[in-house]
């Protein structure tokens, strides 16, 4: 992926920047522990989605569908609002893919419309395992007779190499539970079935079983890779020690997730390409219609991040002190600037969920020639590059080392996607 190189841009005096020395490693104590909150309160929540989706295998029902539905929903909210620690952290970086990876081929898992099968870019693409106890793959035959986190992990996520090839996290999970949405720009999510996990003779689409046996692979396997990042920030992990050992490389680290999720990843790969494009196979949450709501939380995530300030998934508030502080005390004026862009950033991802909210689906949004779906969607896309730009000066204010952001084609080369 392309990137957008930054270069510092000083301002005001440089020789009141070791003044802030002292205030470094109490900012980035709070960072660290703010992550720690995030990664606890979305293990906590996949926990209950857990619970949801053994209860959705042990006794089928109408009910039993929509409460894991819920619960995954649910357990996107803390998750969104973590993504602005990847970028900077390479623990989370190399980990990130198992967890939210997307879009993927879900074809792979299970059963797909007709006019979806094999590509030249993806021979797997419609190997649908869940039919299939002795698949191959690259040439070898593999026995996924018993399907568990193992074999999801260790041989079906990015099998043969290939992105797409999503098998694990959230979107897995998302597919299996709602099924592919199959209403292009129209209104409308994926409608799977309750009695594709029905016992015997009620079962649909067959593989019933199977079908229940990867949801609880891929849930099982969620919760404790959450876990695992969760123990990695907290006293003693490595992605705390990361932060924590070099002052001046800790707050780099804080502004290049901040200025990579809401550039390149964000108004970028996951908001302005899919409008570009018209295709809602572009939605973060595509399965589920719930894109909207994975896009607000990204954006409050960006905010917390610079205010050090999260509020939990139980209502507790973590908080101290914060990059906004640092900020304030060397530039008063950019400060308040960084943080009426936040706002109005948020604030247009907040039109987005409400007019999502009152029924006029992201995926209607997308649809070419929409006026007023593409005004909601680019004052989200506009208010990232907006307040991007302003975490720009922010290096510069701070002197902190040249870094880069994460680009996107969309943004950076609108011609190429297309070609």
């Amino acid at each position: 992926m392309k990137r957008l190189a930054l270069t510092a841009v000083l301002f005001g005096s440089v020789a009141a920047v070791p003044a802030l020395a002292a205030d470094k490693a109490a900012v980035l104590d709070t960072y660290v522990t703010i992550a720690a909150a995030a990664y606890g309160d979305s293990a906590a929540t996949a926990k209950r989605l857990q619970l949801a989706v053994d209860a959705l295998i042990a006794d089928p029902s109408p009910e039993a569908l929509e409460a894991a539905k819920a619960a995954w929903k649910e357990a996107r909210v803390p998750y969104q609002q973590t993504e602005v620690f990847r970028f900077g952290n390479p623990i989370v970086d190399d980990w990130e893919g198992k967890v939210n990876a997307w879009p993927l081929d879900e074809g792979l898992i299970d059963y797909v419309d007709s006019s979806y099968g094999e590509s030249d870019e993806n021979p797997l693409a419609a190997l649908n395992v869940i039919a299939n106890p002795k698949p191959v793959i690259a040439g070898k035959q593999v026995d996924a007779t018993h399907i568990t986190p193992e074999l999801l992990e260790g041989t079906l996520q990015e099998a043969e190499g290939i992105e797409t090839n999503v098998a694990t996290g959230y979107h897995a999970i998302e597919f299996l539970l709602w099924g592919q949405d199959l209403h292009g720009t129209e209104a409308g999510a994926g409608e799977r079935r309750w009695t594709d996990y029905a016992k015997g003779d009620a079962c649909t689409n067959d593989n019933c079983d199977r079908r229940g046996e990867y949801l609880k692979a891929a849930t099982d396997l969620l919760v404790s890779d959450l876990d695992w990042m969760e123990a990695q920030w907290a006293e003693g992990g490595a992605a705390r020690a990361n932060v924590l050992q070099d002052e001046n490389a800790g707050i780099t680290i804080i502004l290049t997730g901040m200025g990579s999720l809401s550039y390149g990843e964000q108004a970028g790969e996951r908001m302005r390409l899919g409008l570009m494009l018209n295709d809602p196979e572009e939605e973060h949450d595509c399965f589920s219609d719930n894109t909207y709501n994975s896009h607000f939380y990204d954006g409050i995530g960006i905010r917390n991040v610079y205010l050090g300030r999260y509020v939990g998934a139980d209502g507790a508030v973590v908080s101290g002190p914060s990059l906004s502080e640092m900020v304030a005390e060397t530039n008063p004026e950019l400060d308040r600037e960084m943080k009426s862009k936040l706002n109005a950033t948020v604030n247009a991802l907040l039109d987005i969920k409400i007019a999502a909210e009152a029924g006029f689906a992201y995926d209607q949004m997308l649809a070419r020639g929409n006026a007023a779906g593409e005004a909601l969607i680019m004052g989200g896309v506009n208010g990232l590059i907006d307040q991007t730009k302003t975490i720009e000066r922010i290096v510069g204010a701070l002197n902190v080392d040249k870094l880069e952001f994460e680009g996107s084609d969309s943004l950076d080369n609108p011609s190429a996607v297309f070609q």
